[in-house]
């Protein structure tokens, strides 16, 4: 199967807060009456997306090494009016102390600490991007057969697997709720600059009361250098409330 090249940057608001409509997308992509539901799909993530822009929420953001929690990072997000993630740092959370040595500058050198403080921020990025998809490029590959849909083993969920979404050989699995329209679940396998540096991304959703769904929490691996950047979103409401 050939994989296509890349799209261009996702732009967007966490827009998996319509998984249902992507059950639109098994009709043939080529009738009217698809073509009408991709429009309708379009017209709904802008509602969700100017919904999202009212929110405020906070991002927590531990870094672990070996499975060692090295450092806690507290952010305030919100999104800016392209769309993208505006996060700005409240500051470090206490770091764990072990023996005379705290977190993660206290067990390697500088210049060692400042690049896996890179790749975090890299992979972190790069998770992000995968939350924030376009039905355009789902459609895209939906045409060309890479779009898979099937069950995911318990009665009412869905699930979507979508191979070359942002990168050529990796692959999107989405676990979605038909019934009440919520997405669950995706689970991401991805890379950085190659597929030698594989990077696995986990999330799990949830809704805001009366709002979209949002992702709770992530879990993102970095394979290569056994580093770990754990995220999680609460304390959602609306800005200026």
């Amino acid at each position: 199967m050939k994989i296509p090249n890349p799209p261009k940057p996702l732009r967007g608001a966490a827009v998996l807060a319509l998984p249902g409509l992507f059950l639109l997308l098994v009709a043939d992509a080529q009738t009217p009456q698809a073509q009408q539901q991709i429009q309708e799909l379009r017209q709904a993530m802008a509602t969700n997306e100017a919904a999202l822009l009212q929110f405020t929420w906070r991002e927590q953001q531990s870094v672990l090494l070996k499975g060692e929690l090295k450092e806690e990072e507290l952010f305030q997000v919100r999104l800016g009016p392209d769309g993208a993630m505006v996060r700005t740092s409240l500051g470090p959370q206490a770091e764990p102390s072990v023996g005379h040595e705290h977190g993660l500058r206290g067990h390697i050198k500088e210049k060692k600490t400042e690049e896996l403080q890179d790749y975090a921020e890299q992979i972190a990025a790069l998770a992000h991007s995968y939350t924030q998809p376009q039905p355009g490029r789902i459609r895209e590959l939906y045409q060309q057969g890479n779009v898979m849909l099937g069950s995911a083993g318990a009665p009412g969920l869905i699930q979507l697997t979508i191979h070359g979404y942002i990168k050529p050989g990796d692959v999107v699995t989405l676990v979605f709720n038909g019934q009440q329209k919520q997405i669950v679940s995706a689970e991401v396998s991805s890379y950085l600059n190659d597929p030698g540096d594989a990077v696995k991304i986990s999330a799990q959703y949830a809704p805001i009361p009366g709002g979209p769904n949002y992702v709770s929490q992530m879990v993102i691996n970095g394979e290569s250098k056994q580093l770990t950047v754990q995220i999680q979103n609460s304390d959602y409401h609306r800005i200026g409330v």
